[in-house]
């Protein structure tokens, strides 16, 4: 697996983990529910997470996802060179054509017909802003039909990149001397990925990410007791509600991810090396990393 699609999947594993909350906080900043509408009228979505400014999550009345993503860069150059890499990646899922209309550049495209995963995608360039929509259908082809309406969509909403309050690059939760341990500092690169969220990585992509969400001592709790591929083990020196995942029999079983709560907000503290390394579903060194992340909470 490429650099950037291992960074892709830490990136995924950050949403997912800021979309626990099951209420939308608020309408999405980029698309409108009217637009919406007017753009996809024969599919009704739901925003299940306003993902503070970074993107949308939807989700369809058939099970269909939508996922809408804004990436914003230091500058045009950056921002021109990670959309070539987003276009790479992208490009090896599915072919794809260039569209004209949104932003300064433009791509879309839909998986093929056998492919396990059916997906329909834009992704475009504006500026300092890249935007990337896609559209996982479930039970169905994602085709031209659902393509149309989707450039509608993007067209839209790349108007609205602006309202995004994120940028690439630093992190408030993690600092170099965390990595110290985990990842290659000579190599090091920090990314804002998105409010309360970032990561750091190095020329092998072995990855920290620190991801901070607003949620209930409650629901933090009842976490704990989760069932899954993963071995768990508490924390008590950093409160009830910390634990440990560690050995998991699915994803990457060289990783470990550590949980903390305090005042209303858990952080998901996660190293994930691309392969065997010392530190391989320990808990124990990370839980110095953990403890920085718990006393900024």
């Amino acid at each position: 697996m490429r650099m950037i699609d291992r960074l892709f999947c830490c990136l995924v594993l950050l949403l997912s983990v800021a979309a626990l909350p099951a209420h939308a906080a608020g309408p999405c900043p980029f698309i409108s529910t009217k637009e919406l509408a007017g753009a996809m009228p024969a599919l009704k979505w739901s925003l299940i997470s306003n993902q503070d400014g970074r993107g949308c999550i939807y989700q369809g009345g058939r099970g269909d996802t939508m996922m809408l993503s804004v990436f914003r860069n230091p500058d045009k150059d950056r921002a021109k060179e990670l959309y070539a890499t987003f276009v790479k990646t992208l490009g090896e899922r599915m072919p794809l054509n260039a569209v004209t209309d949104i932003g300064d550049e433009g791509q879309f495209g839909t998986t093929a017909a056998g492919a396990e995963r059916q997906e329909a995608s834009v992704l475009a360039l504006s500026g300092d802003y890249i935007l990337q929509i896609g559209v996982y259908p479930i039970g169905r082809r994602a085709d031209d039909a659902l393509l149309g309406p989707l450039t509608q969509v993007a067209r839209i909403a790349i108007g609205n990149v602006t309202k995004t309050s994120e940028r690439f690059g630093d992190c408030e939760w993690l600092t170099a001397a965390d990595a110290d341990g985990f990842l290659d500092t000579s190599t090091l690169q920090v990314q804002r990925t998105g409010a309360g969220s970032c990561m750091m990585f190095d020329r092998e992509a072995n990855t920290m990410a620190v991801a901070v969400i607003t949620t209930s001592r409650d629901t933090a709790s009842s976490m704990m007791k989760r069932p899954g591929p993963c071995q768990h083990v508490a924390i008590p020196e950093l409160g009830g509600e910390a634990f440990g995942e560690h050995s998991c029999t699915k994803g990457n079983g060289n990783a470990v991810n550590i949980f903390v709560w305090k005042n209303g907000r858990q952080a998901s503290i996660l190293f994930a090396p691309v392969k065997p390394h010392p530190e391989s579903g320990s808990v124990e060194h990370l839980k110095a990393v953990a403890a920085r992340v718990y006393g900024k909470l």
